[in-house]
């Protein structure tokens, strides 16, 4: 006889299964399968019963079904036909049945209340959705109402009535002032659930004229407000104290009813002074644990998911000093329908029974009534096959004709519930879904199972043959499955071949070929060995294996179960890895595993890296394996071992490891059994059923252990029951319709005997219903079809074989599949704490539209535009994750004075829900950045001009600038503060009245209406009353920059034969500067080498005198070109040339210093007599003369521009305003004043090499742009 098993549903692509006392076919779910199928139709996605909708949007009332051939839609509208051909406002979506309703074009949302209803209909049968009952959201406005101020004695207690209009949905209630700020509200002064505010006792502080009770109406986002409410507390002295009494609810006792699955909320407010606390108890039992939560200041309990248990006697009690009082709220929980047994569609086979069982509770008890196709089935079509008995209905001998879709009706006073299934009656001759000729390879002594995925109605019979033309197979050397797989518990060499499957029912027959070939199993032959190594010496692993012929192997060898070392010390070839010149870190455990495509071993041995003994020395080893070992006393479960130790070595033997080997299930593999002292040489062991022992013993002391003894003779226990039930049993879905149920397997010895198979067992908790087992074969996994979505399950799994199951096991608690969040959070809620930081609030999904395991909330939130700019930039969206039921969390890093949207969407194993509507909420301003730069120019005798840009963040409206600053002595001693506030649309400034040749230090910042931002600093120097320059110093320093190399110039004043060196680095970088030396005393050099495209700074100084060098420069070298000019700053004659031009240069300089300190007059004198005033008169560009000077002008001050420095400009490392930016090409020119050329600082514009007023060497630069 044929022996049947059932199989995890993870190992078989189409299951039958036997239910309700049925046999129902299960279509599989093949594509091109249910392409072909005749399928009544299923509503897959329909509106909520209670659709509440916007009056300004278009109304879509989904309803989206599937079927075969394509079913076709049509609606009632308040139980009539709704013909939407006639209503150009009405359409229906292409291949489906969803209503748009366009109510944005001219339609009136109120024109469209009323209760809706779609069917789905096909040749088979006809679907029907939930009633759907659409209700446009309703903000009504505040009744005009005169409020009398409220004139309360200090300690009386006080309600302010909100009375909000009646919406749809009702809104939310909430208290706020004047300036819309929450009213704190506390032990003594919280809002009821009605939306009343109410004060315990009232206090001085309490008096106020802007009491105002908003409602909120989320559908249509809109906020009502009440007119103000007047307080006003008056004293009297002493204050009277009183004992408790409830402002709400009035009288000793009330009643309450809610529905099962709802949250209770209970409210008790007391008046008194001391303020009251309330306390809460249930009469004669506890409040439930978990569900339990108090509010309000615990003047609210709150119970969620109640259950008809909750129902009971709850008192609240409120007591201060004085006394107390208390209120007595009977709870009364009933329940709308909720489903304990939902009807399943039925796929039958003519001449086949079955049922659709149709069962529902609720309190009051639900009433069950039977449609057919859309009408009650007391006037549908007759049917001779059905039979209607209460809540079941009992098919005999259907046909074809029978197939219609059913549905079942289970209502009370509290709501209904709507179920659809069909009855889909087929007649199809088999069908084999597993490929022709597909191949299974599996290792030797290993399982081997073979699909044969059917299809077919009536169910079709399913026979194996070995061969093309082989006997049919029989025996209990196979197990054939109710889904068509054929196993193999133990396949053999001759298992190789080909198998015929054949399924065949009363309208025909098919058969399908597959191949399996049995493969020999890898092995190690011999195994890395255990190995004590002297520190440098070299160490060799042996890893030796056999395989099958047709397996490609590949060896990876590990060092303590993690890759080896990337040391090219180690080398791993075929067969071994080898170490050379060890040391102590190489000490540890390496492992070889090879594997194949169908299998995989491992080995593993100890490196044990000790010192180089002294010489001569005593010789440690290891012991040498224990011999004679010897079995007695053999009994079911128990055996004694003895055996003779091998020498000690110089090290004395410390234990004995006990290995075992079980030769039925794992032959070649040795397992812990156990150990014991060195100093004993017998144990007694402990046995388990159905294993064939062999013993082997190892020797351990300080060195190490031994290599194994000779393996002891075989002893072969008994069978008998499982002891023990597979571990870890857990019950998770993985779609929300399923329950996949998983266990860890026992391992073979614990099987106890042959057929180790398991019982799965489940049932729905918390429901009255019955287990639900099937026997599986030796697997891990079993997955249950047809579920709920995540409701909980108790699972359990018992083990058996031949000889019985194993003791009961435990259950466990699972959860069907998870399934999105279906609700959004609501009441999302933005507290802007500063310019910084935000905390939002929102009110917590109810846990059973979560439909899944609670992880949580995201927040979504992404600054829209900054306030003082007025202009978007990109959006990125930022996300931040709250574990658990949290309600609130923190928002930081916000940018000040922007404008921010945020949403909050629940989050559940599955994924995340729908986001709540976008809340926007604005940061108040903040404190500016810094001035992007601070430049100083222009300085005369006794005036500076101070030029800046604007901060680049100014996180506000900026409303002036604060300029400080204060002269500094030779000491470096700080002299008095002087403080200037500017208006914040001005970039410049002239100080004036100055000391002359005096150093300054400037401090500037920015304000907003917040304060002061971080400052700027800078230091300039009025000029001197005399010409005579401070010698040495190095001046004028000058870039003029190509795509890689840059000029550098500048002008010496100072000791002859100086050495200079150049400078330079990328500006802004933190890097040291580089250093090039100069050949000679010349006044250029250039820099080669540079990046295109990229800013520099540089400075010029002297070698040999501390502290002597320029001021730093900043340029931008050109970007990349295609092709390249010849750089003639290069060129051996031109450096020649302007070594020459240099040298003349100085001499001159060196003759009109001797001149000048003789009192003598030179031409420069003649030029300045011409020329008063030089900022009318300027120095001829093509002159390159000197203007007249005489020393017999003593403390005329110096010509304007004559001796301002060229490092008077701070630039801001970020800064995006860079001057370079401004200039023509890659070379921008400055004014010596460090003003740009052109209209940027709105100066008289000046030439690119204007002079000094003094002697100035020719800029190579300008020599080389001649050329060019």
């Amino acid at each position: 006889m044929m022996k049947k098993k059932s199989i995890s549903a993870s190992k078989a692509s189409l299951v039958f299964f036997l239910c309700q006392m049925i046999s129902a076919l299960d279509v599989p779910l093949d594509s091109k399968l249910l392409e072909e199928l005749s399928q009544p139709p299923t509503i897959t996605q329909q509106s909520p019963k209670d659709y509440i909708v916007d009056p300004r949007e278009n109304i879509v009332i989904q309803c989206e079904a599937k079927g075969k051939p394509p079913p076709s839609f049509s609606w009632t509208r308040n139980g009539t036909h709704f013909d939407i051909d006639k209503d150009e406002q009405v359409t229906m979506k292409p291949n489906s049945g969803t209503l748009v309703i366009n109510i944005m074009n001219g339609g009136k949302a109120e024109a469209y209340e009323g209760v809706y209803q779609c069917t789905a209909r096909n040749e088979r049968g006809a679907a029907i959705s939930n009633n759907i009952v659409i209700r446009p959201s309703r903000s009504p406005l505040w009744t005009k109402e005169k409020l009398e101020p409220n004139q309360v004695r200090e300690g009386d207690s006080l309600v302010l009535h909100c009375r909000p209009p009646v919406g749809l949905p009702p809104p939310i209630i909430f208290w706020m002032d004047n300036a819309f700020q929450r009213l704190p509200q506390s032990e003594r002064v919280s809002q009821g659930l009605n939306g009343d505010l109410y004060f315990s006792n009232v206090q001085p502080e309490d008096t106020r004229e802007d009491y105002i009770c908003y409602a909120r109406f989320n559908h249509t986002q809109t906020i009502q407000q009440k007119q103000p409410i007047s307080v006003k507390v008056f004293s009297t002295k002493p204050v009277t104290e009183r004992p408790p009494i409830l402002l709400t609810p009035t009288g000793t006792t009330s009643n309450k009813v809610e529905l099962r699955g709802n949250v209770l909320l209970l409210e008790c407010i007391a008046a008194g002074l001391p303020t009251p606390v309330i306390r809460w108890i249930k009469e004669g039992g506890e409040l439930p644990a978990n569900r339990t939560f108090f509010e309000n200041f615990k003047k609210t309990l709150k119970i969620i998911d109640v259950s008809e248990a909750d129902s009971g006697n709850y008192k609240c009690i409120a007591r201060n000093i004085l006394g107390s009082t208390h209120h007595v709220i009977s709870v009364t929980v009933k329940a709308a329908p909720y489903w304990i047994t939902a009807p399943r569609n039925l796929v039958l086979s003519p001449g086949e029974d079955g049922t659709l069982i149709c069962r529902a509770n609720g309190n009051p008890k639900p009433s069950i009534s039977w449609l057919a196709n859309g009408v009650p089935i007391a006037i549908a079509p007759e049917d001779p096959s059905r039979k209607v008995d209460g809540d079941t209905i009992i098919f005999s001998a259907v046909q074809e004709r029978s197939s219609a879709v059913y549905q079942c009706n289970a209502s009370n006073e509290y709501g209904y519930l709507l179920a659809n299934a069909f009855v889909n009656v087929l007649a199809e001759p088999p069908r084999i879904l597993t490929p022709a000729n597909k191949l299974y390879q599996v290792i030797l002594d290993s399982p081997a199972l073979i699909d044969c995925a059917y299809f077919g109605s009536p169910k079709p019979e399913i026979e194996w043959f070995k061969g093309v033309k082989g006997s049919i197979l029989r025996g209990n050397e196979y197990v054939f499955h109710d889904n068509g797989t054929l196993e193999i518990p133990a396949a053999q060499k001759d298992s190789t071949g080909t198998y015929t499957c054949v399924a065949r029912n009363e309208l025909g027959k098919i058969q399908n070929e597959v191949q399996l070939e049995v493969k020999d199993p890898t092995m190690i032959i011999k195994q890395p060995e255990y190995k004590v190594i002297q520190r440098y010496g070299h160490v060799s692993f042996e890893c030796i294996i056999k395989h099958d012929s047709t397996l490609i192997p590949t060896v990876i060898w590990l060092k303590d179960n993690d890759e080896l070392p990337d040391d090219e010390r180690f080398l791993v070839g075929k067969d071994n890895l080898t170490i050379m010149n060890v040391t102590d870190k190489d000490d540890g455990t390496y492992t070889c595993i090879v594997n194949t495509t169908l299998d995989s071993v491992s080995a593993s041995a100890v490196l044990t890296v000790v010192a180089a003994p002294p010489t001569p020395a005593i010789i440690y080893a290891r012991p040498n394996p224990p011999f004679d070992l010897e079995l007695t006393g053999q009994l079911e479960r128990s055996i004694e071992l003895s055996w003779i130790p091998g020498d000690e070595n110089n090290s004395p033997i410390t234990s004995f490891v006990i290995e075992y080997e079980d030769g039925l299930h794992e032959p070649g593999v040795w397992h812990y059994q156990t150990e014991v002292p060195g100093s004993q040489t017998t144990v007694q062991l402990k046995l388990s059923p159905y294993v064939n022992y062999s013993f082997r013993v190892i020797a351990v002391n300080e060195i190490g252990r031994s290599q194994p003894s000779e393996p002891s003779e075989q002893y072969l226990t008994k069978s008998a029951n499982p002891d023990e039930n597979p571990s870890n049993v857990q019950g998770i879905g993985s779609e929300p319709d399923n329950l996949v149920i998983t266990w860890e397997s026992l391992k073979g010895f614990q099987s106890n005997g042959p057929g180790l198979q398991y019982k799965v067992s489940w049932r729905q908790k918390d429901v009255d219903d019955e287990w639900t087992s099937v026997v599986v074969a030796n697997v891990s996994k079993y997955i249950v079809s047809g579920t709920p979505t995540f409701v909980p399950y108790e699972i359990k799994v018992q083990a058996l074989n031949d000889l019985g199951y194993a003791p009961e096991p435990s259950e466990v608690i699972g959860h069907s599949g998870e399934d999105l969040p279906m609700v959004a959070p609501g009441n999302v809620q933005v507290h802007v704490i500063n310019s910084t930081l935000a905390k939002v609030h929102w009110d917590p999904v109810p846990l059973k539209s979560v439909r899944g395991h609670l992880q949580g909330y995201k927040v979504y939130y992404w600054k829209v535009q900054s306030l003082s700019r007025r202009s978007k930039r990109h959006i990125e969206k930022k996300i931040l994750t709250f574990r658990g039921n949290k309600t609130f969390g923190m928002l930081p890093g916000l940018e000040p004075y922007s404008s921010y949207k945020l949403n909050v969407r629940v989050v559940n194993g599955k994924g995340e829900g729908p986001a709540s509507p976008d809340k926007v909420f604005k940061t108040p301003e903040g404190v500016p950045s810094s001035p992007s730069f601070l430049k100083i120019t222009n300085p005369t005798l006794d005036s500076l001009t101070l030029e800046w840009g604007s901060p680049t963040h100014p996180n506000g409206v900026l409303i002036s600038y604060i300029l400080k600053f204060q002269p500094i002595n030779n000491t470096h001693e700080l002299g008095p503060l002087v403080e200037i506030r500017i208006p914040a649309n001005e970039s410049s400034l002239i100080l004036k009245n100055l000391n002359y040749s005096t150093r300054y230090k400037f401090y500037f910042n920015a304000q907003t209406s917040v304060g002061s931002g971080s400052q700027i600093t800078e230091e300039a120097v009025t000029i001197m009353d005399e010409v005579q320059p401070l010698y040495p110093r190095i001046r004028n320093v000058t870039t003029a920059a190509a795509e890689t190399y840059a000029n550098i110039s500048w002008e010496y004043e100072g000791p002859d034969h100086a050495n200079f060196y150049v400078e330079y680095g990328v500006a802004g970088s933190k890097e040291d500067w580089k250093k090039e030396i100069v050949n000679g005393s010349r006044s250029f050099f250039v820099l080669k080498g540079l990046t295109p495209g990229t800013a520099y700074k540089v400075r010029v100084g002297a070698e040999g005198l501390s502290g002597f060098r320029s001021s730093e420069d900043v340029f931008e070298t050109g970007p990349a070109m295609a092709s390249r000019q010849v750089d003639i700053a290069t060129q051996g004659w031109f450096i020649g040339l302007m070594c020459a031009v240099a040298l003349l240069i100085l001499i001159l300089l060196i003759v009109c210093f001797i001149r000048r300190n003789k009192g003598g007059k030179y031409p420069v004198k003649e030029k300045e007599d011409a020329h008063a005033d030089p900022e009318i008169q300027p120095m001829k560009e093509d002159d390159g003369t000197f203007g007249e000077y005489s020393d017999a002008e003593d403390h005329k001050p110096l010509k304007k521009g004559s001796r301002t420095p060229s490092d008077r400009t701070v630039k801001k490392e970020d800064s995006d305003d860079s001057l370079v930016d401004y200039g023509e090409g890659v070379n921008g020119q400055f004014n010596e004043d460090g003003s740009f050329i052109g209209q940027y600082s709105g100066k008289k514009e000046k030439e690119p090499a204007e002079g000094n007023e003094s002697s100035e060497a020719p800029s190579p630069v300008n020599a080389m742009n001649s050329f060019v």
